[in-house]
């Protein structure tokens, strides 16, 4: 059970900025249909207002060919199964939507293609080299950049602090990780619904999850090896398929499980996928946007600070592609990636080892909230200090280097459980505000595209997390 009390939601949440107006679910009245029996199934999220009683959603769901997976009477969202084909245009397109039936539907041209470019590129980001020095001490520059050994001294964090992973599942025995890792607040999201089984939250295909988890609390003495804020605890929170996928109804069902289990900070090291960009006022991708802001709005007013990564396209934020790089469709300036867009996340960019902004990292003001190490393959150490890119765990018990802003964003969530370790009464919006105000300024120097003073600008936000001052 969550250790915050049950918090009613203002009407803002159902019927806010970017949201959707919700016809009454349908009784048992509703006329039936001829419903697909062998074709197959794809999950959807489905919009409801807040606290729609769970008959009538069942009823209205049942009426329209589907069935209930989950539903989440706070913020009136549902997670539904269905085999029809037109089971979105049942419930209307404004309310359902399914990423799975979109990767799936060969309809939009090329679309398969640019998802799987895409997917490609982040991938060459966040390449994995395994390491097996003996000490890996030395190697932890990204460590020693944010003062992380120096803030350890003082103060690790306090297990009474949890940090939900939201990733592809934590490595289990990993020995930096066990001390660390909580199964009793892991779950796996993937279904849209909470799992607990243990192999519904650990690794499978990829152990991204276990290398981010690392960064924020990860700890081998006999390896030389110390993540931000070893004293907390983490939950892993699977959120990522085997294909890679983060469909909206696991971002809203992790969220919502950090809320209901209190805990201090998320990381999202991923974007809402298949899209790279939904738009509120586009069919379909105005209820995944939707859903996953009630979600996130729900959880920061249960008090969960998330953090999120800025992304890798290298690109403005402020001035989006015209069309999303992954799919195809029309951009405008009301479409957002998510979760990182959304009002109250904290955005990271990432910078690498001489400490300028990270080739790959997206930025663009009032986007970027602060940055962190993410590394960067052509801004190298010196022999004995690593590899471009920070290191951290890997799958079987093993460490090795990755690149992205995805490795940036849990630099952020480490530093932020400190702060919330040391101030344990902060609402997230004063933990982030806590994070901004000691972070180290960073000038832009010289860069054509950076722009603003080094208190607050496009690239590195204000500035460098810093893990001693949140410590002081």
């Amino acid at each position: 059970m969550s250790r915050f009390r049950s918090l009613l939601l203002p009407t803002a949440l159902a019927v806010g900025a970017g949201s959707v107006l919700v016809a009454p679910a349908a009784t048992a009245e509703s006329p039936s249909v001829d419903c697909d029996t062998t074709s197959t199934p794809y999950t959807y999220v489905v919009l409801y207002e807040p606290h729609t009683p769970q008959a009538e959603v069942d009823a209205e769901l049942a009426a329209t060919c589907g069935s209930r997976v989950a539903y989440y009477s706070e913020i009136g969202v549902a997670v539904a199964s269905s085999r029809n084909a037109d089971f979105a245009e049942l419930v209307g397109v404004d309310r359902a939507y399914s990423g799975a039936r979109e990767v799936d539907d060969p309809a939009p041209s090329g679309a398969a293609a640019l998802r799987a470019q895409a997917r490609a590129e982040i991938e060459t980001e966040e390449t994995v080299e395994v390491v097996t020095t003996t000490d890996l001490s030395a190697q932890q520059w990204d460590m020693r950049m944010i003062k992380a050994p120096q803030a350890n001294a003082i103060d690790e964090g306090s297990p009474s602090v949890t940090v939900g992973v939201l990733d592809s599942g934590i490595e289990p025995t990993h020995p930096a990780l066990v001390g660390a890792l909580d199964p009793t607040t892991s779950a796996g999201c993937n279904t849209g619904a909470p799992d607990t089984d243990p192999e519904a939250w650990a690794p499978t295909t990829s152990d991204h999850g276990t290398h981010v988890a690392g960064t924020i609390a990860g700890k081998d003495t006999a390896r030389g090896f110390t993540g931000i804020a070893p004293g907390v605890r983490m939950a892993s929170v699977k959120v990522v398929n085997d294909e890679g996928y983060i469909y909206p109804e696991a971002a809203v069902c992790g969220f919502m499980w950090a809320a209901e289990h209190g805990f201090a900070v998320t990381n999202n090291s991923y974007y809402v996928d298949p899209g790279m960009f939904y738009c509120p006022s586009q069919p379909g991708d105005s209820a995944a946007f939707e859903a996953v802001r009630r979600a996130v709005a729900y959880s920061q007013q249960r008090g969960v600070l998330n953090v999120a990564a800025a992304g890798n396209s290298g690109f403005d934020l402020t001035d989006p592609p015209a069309t999303d790089p992954n799919r195809g469709h029309p951009v405008n300036s009301g479409c957002k990636i998510l979760p990182k867009s959304l009002d109250g996340v904290v955005t990271v960019s990432a910078v690498g080892y001489n400490g300028t902004k990270s080739s790959y990292s997206n930025y663009g003001t009032g986007e970027v909230d602060v940055t962190a190490p993410g590394g960067d393959s052509a801004q190298l150490p010196p022999e004995g200090e690593g590899a471009g890119c920070p290191i951290s765990s890997v799958f079987n018990g093993q460490y090795g280097t990755k690149c992205g802003t995805s490795m940036a964003s849990p630099h952020a969530a480490g530093v932020a459980a400190l702060i919330a370790s040391k101030r344990p009464n902060l609402p997230p919006q004063a933990i982030a505000a806590q994070l901004r105000a000691k972070a180290t300024p960073v000038a832009c120097d010289g860069a054509e595209e950076c722009t603003g003073p080094a208190a607050k600008n496009s690239f590195y936000g204000h500035g460098l997390v810093d893990a001693l001052a949140a410590v002081r």
